[in-house]
């Protein structure tokens, strides 16, 4: 899939289909931490349907909206465009920026020195 680019509410949106399931406009609606009219969440849903992000069913008359990507794929588009956007598309760049920054604490520190250590050992075991 192509990179996926998501505004602050179509990702609100989004990720209330990706927690609760697929709802109708009015049930999407309910479950946005940010009081929008139907109007705006139908134009929204109607916008993720246009970029092939949800689709929808009818039931009645009545359409019950679904996500038709993972929350995976997204987050992982948005990091890509993190990464290529404000690094230089360096992703040392980015651990480095964290490291660097005052935003860690000693036990996050600790969890980032286990996953890189982990995955270091992944990469080694499969150069064998």
């Amino acid at each position: 899939m192509e990179q996926v680019s998501l505004g602050e509410r179509e990702l609100d949106v989004m990720t209330v289909l990706w927690t609760a399931g697929p709802g109708t406009v009015a049930e999407v609606k309910e479950r946005l931490p940010a009081t929008l009219a139907y109007n705006t969440v139908l134009t929204i849903l109607r916008n993720l349907e246009a970029k092939g992000l949800v689709d929808h069913e009818a039931e009645g008359r009545l359409f019950r909206y679904f996500p038709v990507v993972t929350q995976e794929v997204v987050k992982d588009s948005a990091v890509s465009r993190l990464v290529a956007k404000f690094f230089g598309g360096s992703p040392v760049s980015v651990v480095a920026h964290l490291l660097e920054s005052d935003g860690l604490n000693a036990d996050e520190l600790r969890a980032l020195h286990a996953h890189l250590n982990g995955r270091l050992a992944e990469l080694e075991k499969d150069d064998r």
